[in-house]
């Protein structure tokens, strides 16, 4: 089974030595995915800009893989703040709405004290 390795840039992929996705058979599993901005590497201040770039990096990458959102069937969300949850909700089901995953929300702290929210996901290639 082919097992392919797909970079986002982000310096932390070297760093720390993964990927940001991974396509194994008609599995892509993408990394947890925070909110910089996958151009200017900046974070945005609002949680919800943070969603919406973070989900701009993870669709990238899997349509680098093959797939697209609608092949998601797990999404797990990290939130340092409960209250996030009001303001991401509308960025997340402009993706998720109408796919619905099976998902779980976590409240926690993230590495880096700027990060708000981090996303990852699994997707499954839909059969032809």
């Amino acid at each position: 089974m082919t097992r392919t390795l797909i970079s986002s840039g982000s310096p932390f992929e070297a760093q720390v030595g993964y990927s940001r996705a991974l396509v194994q058979g008609d599995w892509c599993f993408v990394a947890g995915t925070t909110g910089y901005d996958p151009d200017t590497r900046i974070m945005p201040e609002d949680v919800a800009d943070q969603a919406r770039n973070a989900l701009a990096v993870i669709g990238k990458a899997l349509g680098e893989g093959g797939f697209s959102f609608g092949d998601v069937v797990r999404v797990t969300y990290y939130i340092t703040d409960a209250a996030y949850w009001d303001s991401i909700g509308p960025v997340l089901g402009s993706v998720f709405g109408a796919i619905r995953p099976a998902a779980t929300c976590i409240v926690c702290g993230l590495i880096k004290p700027e990060m708000k929210i981090e996303i990852e996901v699994t997707a499954l290639r839909a059969e032809a």
